[in-house]
């Protein structure tokens, strides 16, 4: 059995009755065993995500929102327990940054990228940058730009000036401003701008936000599930921005799912990584040799108690 069928039908058992609260643990700890037994996933050099580079994978508080907004530092204790001490927060919970700073450092844990909406930037971007820094975080990252209807030109042009303005800011504060993408950013150029843009026939608005937006400024964080949902490959445009994604969501896509470039898809397509559609050794060796810094799990599905620690166990696996 291939390392994909074992996590699908690991992930299957998981969600039954079959096994109780303890047996679960039991389960899940014996499946990592076997997933890094090199009986079971044969591959040379070196590994991707080694356990001694305690930086490298991370989580986005997001997969745990449930969890947060009750209890903070219980969370983070679960979250530590799996063996990831680096965050990425994208909402403070009620909580202040210094409360939040406070509870990571009691763990030994570090928040590296602080997620905020656009009207945030756009209407107070000094408090974003003061709460950023308090939590100790070197990006401020956005993951939606308000549009209604298709991503349009207009949209793009203002998208592209915004950015330029909030890296501007939050540069001279000492931080990267990073835009994560949602895969309606993926419509094609008008026929108008498409001189302006370089590359091939299947040139996107994606293209030309980035090529647009100044690199002192503007850097990137790719989503690469919203990369892939719309029909892109997520290793084809690491290689063509090598230099402009700092950050990553690993996540995976349900088998079977259609995209579209409607930048949203029910919570329950979010399976274990290495058990949907996704090419994830393409597409982590490609991020490999890119400028991307920090990569966290993003699992927004109703079962991270059973996913999560495949997934941590799935990466592990992997080589350079």
């Amino acid at each position: 059995m291939g390392v994909s069928s074992l996590l699908t039908e690991a992930t299957r058992i998981l969600q039954t009755n079959l096994f109780d609260y303890y047996m679960k643990k039991l389960f899940i700890l014996a499946l990592t065993i076997a997933l890094v037994s090199p009986a079971v996933f044969a591959q040379k050099g070196k590994n991707l995500f080694p356990p001694t580079d305690k930086d490298k994978l991370g989580m986005v508080s997001y997969t745990y929102r449930k969890s947060f907004a009750k209890d903070v530092g219980a969370t983070l204790d679960t979250i530590k327990a799996l063996g990831i001490v680096n965050m990425e927060f994208s909402n403070l919970f009620g909580r202040t940054a210094k409360d939040i700073k406070a509870l990571l450092d009691e763990r030994g844990m570090k928040c590296t990228s602080f997620g905020v909406g656009y009207p945030d930037l756009e209407n107070k971007i000094d408090q974003v940058a003061s709460n950023a820094k308090t939590l100790g975080a070197e990006f401020v990252r956005v993951a939606w730009v308000p549009h209604q209807g298709e991503f349009t030109l207009e949209t793009a042009k203002k998208t592209v000036a915004d950015f330029n303005k909030f890296g501007k800011t939050l540069k001279e504060q000492g931080l990267t401003f990073c835009y994560h993408n949602h895969g309606y950013e993926f419509q094609p150029v008008p026929a108008e701008v498409a001189s302006e843009v370089k590359g091939g026939s299947e040139k996107t608005l994606f293209d030309y936000i980035v090529q647009k937006t100044d690199p002192q400024y503007v850097s990137f964080e790719m989503d690469i599930l919203w990369t892939f949902f719309p029909g892109q490959n997520p290793a084809e445009i690491l290689k063509r921005y090598p230099t402009r994604f700092k950050l990553m969501h690993v996540k995976d896509l349900r088998k079977g799912v259609e995209g579209n470039l409607s930048g949203g898809t029910p919570v329950e397509n979010d399976v274990a990584l290495g058990t949907g559609q996704l090419n994830l050794p393409e597409i982590l060796k490609a991020a490999d040799k890119s400028s991307i810094r920090y990569y966290y799990i993003e699992d927004e599905s109703p079962s991270i108690t059973t996913q999560v620690p495949i997934s941590i166990a799935f990466l592990r696996t992997l080589k350079k």
